[in-house]
């Protein structure tokens, strides 16, 4: 499935870093974009990443930054992609607009080394692994996330990781690929975004 000749993909969360340390790990890596695939790309406690600010900075150092949060960002202003107030990776999947993102970072690929860059310290527990790498692994010939340390984390790796955190294994009902599935879908009902009004009535 993989497409050969078409670059690595990498992932970041940009957590509590300062930019200096930040932008030294896709240094460290030799990434030379950013692709924002925050919805609000806006930090109350780590203003340093805000929109406009991490922008400047990443420019400053050579670093292109995209932002394609409305496109592929967790959440969806399409009402059909919402059950119960939250929102289905399988259906945002299937939505136009995230399609169109898709087709931009592949795109991208052949020019710049991509980092996705979300907020969430950990790629198991963010939708850039778990809704966007899930769907761009059979566009690209390799998903590494680069952690906090500066350490790579292969998506193959980080998906043998989900499967030992959700305690799902292969049994004589469901291969290997079966189990990762599963595991895809669970964590993503377990991650993904619920509207604050739901958040009020659910408690």
């Amino acid at each position: 499935m993989s497409k050969q000749g078409e670059s690595e993909l990498f992932t970041i969360g940009h957590s509590t870093h300062t930019v200096d340390y930040f932008i030294d790990l896709l240094k460290k890596h030799s990434i030379t974009a950013v692709c924002d695939v925050r919805s609000h790309p806006y930090s109350k406690y780590n203003p340093q990443f805000n929109r406009e600010v991490l922008k400047e900075e990443l420019k400053r150092n050579n670093i292109a930054y995209v932002f394609l949060g409305k496109e592929l960002g967790a959440r969806s202003e399409n009402p059909n992609c919402y059950i119960d107030g939250r929102v289905q990776y399988n259906y945002l999947v299937d939505e136009p607009s995230f399609q169109q993102g898709i087709i931009r970072l592949k795109k991208g690929m052949k020019q710049y080394s991509i980092a996705l860059m979300c907020a969430e310290k950990d790629p198991i527990t963010c939708h850039r692994t778990i809704l966007v790498c899930r769907e761009m692994r059979s566009h690209t010939k390799q998903i590494k996330h680069i952690l906090a340390n500066g350490e790579i984390e292969t998506n193959l790796e980080a998906e043998e990781r989900l499967l030992t955190t959700l305690g799902i294994v292969p049994d004589m009902f469901k291969n290997k690929n079966e189990c990762i599935e599963e595991a895809y879908d669970k964590q993503g009902q377990k991650i993904a975004y619920v509207e604050e009004e739901k958040q009020v009535t659910t408690g």
